[in-house]
């Protein structure tokens, strides 16, 4: 009896360590993803979240966010340093998600089996002396590996991509998951939310509403003048002068450089974009739970414009991309626009299906 008793003792510690310190061995993670060790004592059910890149600037507070989420049950943490710290602090928040941290490119599989949604904000900034190039060649072979790791542990996962420039990045996880065989369109969606909060928050500023009713659709791109906020239909329907329509597009576009440049060189927009992944991610969980209407923006494989991406309205449910909305109307001033993000979106897109395909 007390031998069971000690064996069931060190059981229970073990299973409230494991999170601490990477998975070791295939058998090690096959027993810890039981249901019966993965979920809480009492915790709901939910759905399965990994996080790569979750020890990043934008990573941290997205894990934070996303443990906090009543939807999600189980939270794998994935980076190549310092994931068992930030697994460690963030798991001593008494929410109902288990957290399990992994680390290093040997466990990234491990880290993905079995995932519902995979959410991607990898990759590193812009640092001095180095070209948009460098930047992008970097970000890009980061984006390759992960969605070559999403092919063969969790092929059917919704996959949302933070990754910059998400332009040419979700075109390069396109082609990655055609060569291994396992695109589906409707489940690869560009995070572009960012720019829908920002909108909403710099409309309900001009017009002195509370910006959580506030509707913007923002549709084209991620980056610059591919970024073209719909004003014409702003929710609620009102209308703007040609100064503040001018004012608040160029403002939208421009959002990330203000962040950029308040912080004096000492960061990015990472907090408002881990607030808007995880908004993001949310919409995505609840359209797989089945709700109805979860409509958000997002730049998807799309046939809205003779472009083989655009960010566009679209509709979220069990298989992911139910929907993709038509532009709707537009203004000459979104029209002009218009061609002006086609322009540049081409180009960034047809980088990325260059990268992998070369």
């Amino acid at each position: 009896m007390e031998k069971q008793q000690n064996y069931e003792a060190l059981q229970r510690i073990s299973r409230i360590t494991a999170h601490l310190a990477p998975f070791t061995s295939q058998m090690e993670e096959a027993d810890l993803l039981r249901g019966s060790v993965c979920r809480s004592k009492g915790g709901s059910s939910g759905f399965k979240v990994a996080i790569l890149g979750a020890a990043g600037g934008i990573g941290q507070p997205l894990s934070l966010l996303m443990k906090m989420n009543p939807l999600v049950s189980v939270l794998h943490l994935y980076d190549v340093v310092n994931t068992p710290g930030v697994t460690a602090d963030v798991s001593h928040m008494n929410t109902g998600a288990v957290v399990r941290g992994f680390l290093g490119q040997q466990q990234l599989e491990s880290a993905l089996s079995g995932m519902d949604l995979v959410i991607i904000p990898a990759g590193v900034p812009r640092k001095p002396g180095m070209t948009r190039d460098d930047l992008f060649n970097i970000n890009a072979g980061i984006v390759r590996t992960l969605c070559e790791g999403i092919s063969k542990s969790c092929p059917h996962a919704i996959v949302n991509l933070i990754s910059n420039p998400v332009n040419s990045t979700v075109p390069i996880a396109a082609e990655v998951f055609k060569k291994m065989g396992m695109y589906e369109p409707k489940r690869l969606l560009g995070v572009t939310t960012l720019d829908v909060v920002r909108a909403n928050t710099f409309v309900a500023e001009v017009l002195g509403l509370d910006p959580r009713e506030v509707n913007v659709p923002v549709v084209g791109g991620h980056a610059g003048v591919t970024i073209l906020p719909l004003l014409s239909q702003v929710k609620p329907p009102c209308s703007f002068t040609t100064e503040e329509i001018s004012y608040l597009t160029e403002r939208i576009q421009n959002g990330g450089t203000e962040v950029v440049e308040a912080k004096a060189g000492a960061g990015s927009a990472t907090l408002s974009m881990a607030f808007a992944a995880a908004k993001f991610a949310d919409a995505c969980l609840r359209g797989l739970r089945g709700d109805a209407d979860v409509v958000e923006c997002s730049f998807v494989a799309s046939e809205v414009t003779e472009l083989p991406f655009f960010a566009s309205k679209v509709r979220l449910g069990r298989m992911g991309i139910e929907e993709i909305f038509s532009l709707g109307p537009l203004s000459e001033f979104e029209r002009s626009g218009l061609e002006k993000a086609k322009k540049e979106l081409a180009q960034s897109i047809d980088k990325g299906i260059r990268f992998i395909r070369k």
